[in-house]
């Protein structure tokens, strides 16, 4: 990377486990794996700025680095969590992500409110279930949402 480059790409991150499934209901599990987002991130030299991890899906805010593509930076996110997840043995039965993820564009003049948002979680989720929020999510974006 040349000395003159700059690059800020805010990236909204959403994944959930396999088959929507709350496999992570216990806050004291999801604070070790967000934990674990954040150390790891660092290690990759990827910026996570906020993450939460509910029960069955995670909201993350990244600066997306220029040498990594989304898609292979979140290969290394859910790999290396699922992996340390069945590894340590955080939850008693097998730990799978879903297939796939959503990686959304964020400006600059929105990334305080969305951390907000993200810290936020519990209380959407008393007024909106996962499936509802993310598809909201999707359709703002102008793209088809495919439950």
């Amino acid at each position: 990377m040349s000395l003159h480059s700059y690059s800020r790409c805010w990236l909204h991150l959403i994944w959930c486990t396999l088959n929507r499934e709350p496999l992570l209901p216990q806050k004291e599990t999801r604070k070790k794996v967000s934990a674990f987002l954040y150390e790891y991130s660092a290690s990759k030299n990827i910026y996570m700025k906020k993450n939460y991890v509910n029960s069955e899906h995670v909201h993350a805010l990244i600066d997306l680095p220029m040498n990594i593509p989304i898609e292979e930076m979140m290969q290394l996110l859910k790999g290396s969590s699922s992996h340390w997840i069945n590894s340590e043995r955080i939850i008693p039965e097998k730990f799978n992500w879903r297939r796939g993820y959503a990686a959304l564009s964020v400006s600059e003049s929105v990334v305080d409110k969305l951390v907000k948002y993200i810290e936020t979680q519990e209380e959407h989720h008393r007024i909106k279930n996962f499936t509802e929020e993310y598809e909201l999510f999707i359709k703002s974006y102008g793209m088809k949402f495919i439950p």
